[in-house]
Order: structure tokens, then sequence, then C-alpha cells
């Protein structure tokens, strides 16, 4: 099986750590796997190409000019032609893949523009809608459109009704959430604190992801004024459009609390055992990979309870709280320093339901299974 996983990465965020660990899962599997990222000119190169390269992963890029839709379309044809003419060999290798596996509104739509052109099966992983603005409402109404001739793989139960109530065919929409990623030599907690600068008698919050409004990292930092009496650490691992807003509203805030602004940091997940608590204060997620990480480490979580991530943790392994509400989640961090043994034992219930119900090996069987079905489709529709 040929599968080529296409994406236009950011920086740093969920999405991209889902393809990393898909593509070097599926690797380990004996899928022949190739990944596409759609660049633009002189952006400087996604951490996950790094990643992908180091881990033996065949990885090209587009780099064009912003919104040069067209000429994206028109190399990516070239670059996945099934039967290309001779001439168009000259000029670029034809990859010929089983199955197509997009990433993001922009692969999404232009996976759908190549049906006509191309015969593989077509799965889009939809990581979550955030819709905050006018454009980004246009995009994912472009992106379900594009959901009535593509397969649409949803990470979370909600987000699969979402896609049915936005009009996508329900036999298009398969839930998978995501799962588990080995995390290869985490550090220990004191070399952790060591290389994040977090001081051994800190109770060490940590917060990792985008610094952008749908993650609500402002709603954390609106919770810690109320956390002045405890040696609070905040540690945010990621970067994003709010970051400099955010830190000039934590220093007016004059919160008591240290905040480090730690950035991205390559293969953040081995840092974890630095925090006493990880918080999760999004206003809508999917099934961050986050969460993993940390049940998989056994790092003590508070989390607000949207998207996927009450399908993944309960109040016995989480402390879930509303969203955009910073007195519950102030209350929820208190509760974790107060009771350090509940913490742990939720800590301990977490990973075990993450050994149990998201091993990393089931994840990656589900979709080869819609893998194979969809291409068994496709050959019985070519007789």
């Amino acid at each position: 099986m040929k599968v080529l996983h296409v994406l236009a990465p950011a920086t740093f965020g969920g999405l991209e750590r889902v393809v990393h660990a898909l593509a070097t899962g599926q690797q380990q599997r004996g899928v022949d796997v190739h990944v596409l990222v759609l660049l633009e000119t002189g952006a400087p190169a996604p951490l996950i190409v790094q990643q992908l390269q180091a881990r033996g992963v065949s990885v090209d890029s587009i780099v064009l000019p912003g919104r040069a839709y067209w000429t994206q379309l028109r190399l990516m044809r070239r670059y996945c032609a099934t039967l290309a003419p001779d001439v168009m060999r000259r000029y670029c290798a034809t990859l010929a893949p089983d199955v197509i596996h997009t990433h993001g509104y922009l692969p999404d739509v232009l996976s759908t523009l190549l049906i006509p052109r191309l015969v593989a099966a077509r799965v889009s992983t939809v990581h979550g809608f955030i819709g905050s603005t006018p454009r980004g409402r246009l995009y994912e109404w472009l992106q379900c459109r594009a959901y009535r001739w593509i397969d649409a793989v949803a990470v979370s139960r909600k987000l699969a009704a979402d896609l049915v109530e936005r009009g996508v065919p329900a036999r298009r929409v398969h839930f998978i959430a995501n799962g588990a990623a080995s995390i290869d030599a985490p550090f220990s907690r004191a070399d952790a604190r060591a290389r994040l600068d977090v001081p051994p008698t800190a109770f060490s919050i940590g917060w990792v992801g985008r610094v952008s409004r749908e993650k609500g990292l402002d709603v954390l930092v609106d919770a810690l004024p109320s956390l002045t009496d405890l040696p609070v650490q905040l540690t945010v691992i990621g970067d994003g459009p709010e970051r400099r807003a955010l830190e000039a509203r934590a220093y007016q805030g004059a919160s008591g609390a240290r905040i480090t602004w730690a950035g991205v940091i390559p293969d953040a997940a081995r840092l974890l055992s630095a925090f006493d608590v990880i918080v999760i204060s999004s206003r809508t997620e999917g099934t961050p990979m986050i969460l993993l990480e940390s049940m998989a480490l056994a790092v003590p979580i508070v989390s607000t309870a949207v998207g996927g991530i009450p399908d993944v943790v309960s109040s016995a392994e989480a402390i879930l709280v509303p969203s955009n509400d910073p007195v519950a989640l102030a209350a929820a961090i208190r509760s974790v320093h107060d009771q350090p043994e509940k913490a742990e034992q939720r800590a301990r219930r977490a990973a075990a339901r993450l050994t149990t119900d998201f091993s990393t090996e089931a994840w990656l069987a589900r979709y080869e299974q819609l893998y194979g079905s969809l291409i068994a489709q496709s050959v019985r529709a070519q007789r």
C-alpha cells in the first residue's frame, strides 16, 4: 500500500504531530509512506519536515507564493499522477499513491479538485473547526463541501456529528480518535525542570499548543491571579498569533506567577515530566495530542470538557471544567496542588486507560482498515 500524506504545516501544532505519528507509525508497519508539504515562499522550514526526514520518511515540498492555488493544484497533479504523459515525466517523478490522505482545508480542497485526474482513495483527517473569522468560516464551508467527494475522519464523536450537521454525507464520516504517539526517551523530572528553568520547589504548570484564541491560553492567564498564594510557575511551550498580546496581558495583570515563554521546542513531549499539572484550556478541540502525551507519562491533567476530550478522559482520570471559565480553571489547578495523592491516582488511571483504549497500534490498524475498504471500493468502481 502506498500512502501520500498532504499538509500545509504550521510551525507547531497538533495537526503536525498527528501527521508525524501517522507517517512514522505506518512506515514501521510496512506501508510505503510519502509526505508532501505545501509551503509559502520565504517561510521557514517547518519542524515536521526535519522530524520526518530524521525518521527516514520520504518528504517532498511544493514551495510557492501565498494563494498560488492553481499552480499548487497543477504541481500536485504532476507529482502524484497515475498515468502521466511522457512529456510530464521528464519534469517530475510520479508517485501513483493508493491513498491520498490530506490534513487541513487547503490540501482537502486541492485533493477534491484532483479527483477527475487521479485514481486513488481519498481520506482527510478532520482536526477540528475554529471559524473565528469570516475567512475562516469560508474555508471551513469549502472544506465541508470537499467532504462530499472524499471520506472524512473525525477525531471525536462531537466532530463527527458536527460534520453531518454541516451537510457531509454520513456514509463519508468515520470516527477514529487519535491514538497515543510514542515518546522517545522522556527526560526525568529533574532534567526536564533544569531544561525548562523550573525551580525544584515550584508548583509547575505546563501549557503546550498553538497560541491562538481557540486554545484558550488567555483563560489560563486570567486564572493565575487567583493562585498568587501558591509557588506557581507557568511554562508555555508553543507559539502563535496571540503570544505578544498575552505576554502583555500577563504583565499588566500582575498575576504574581512566574511565566516562562519557552517557544517552540522539538519533541516537547519528552519534557512533560517537568510539570505538576498539564492544563488544556481550549475553547474547541478535536482529540488533542498533548492530552494523550500527558496520559502516557502519567502527568496530572486539568482540561476543559470540549470536543473529543470527554471521549478520552472522565473525572476519574482528569479534572474537567467548563470552557472560558478562569475561576473554575483556577479551582481545579488548586485542587491538584492541595491534593497531590488524588491527582497522582487520576494520572495513573489515565495512563492505564490510554494503554487499553487508545493504543498506537489499534489507531494505526483502524486507519489501515479504512484505507483497505476505500481502495476495494475504488477498484470495484473502475470495473
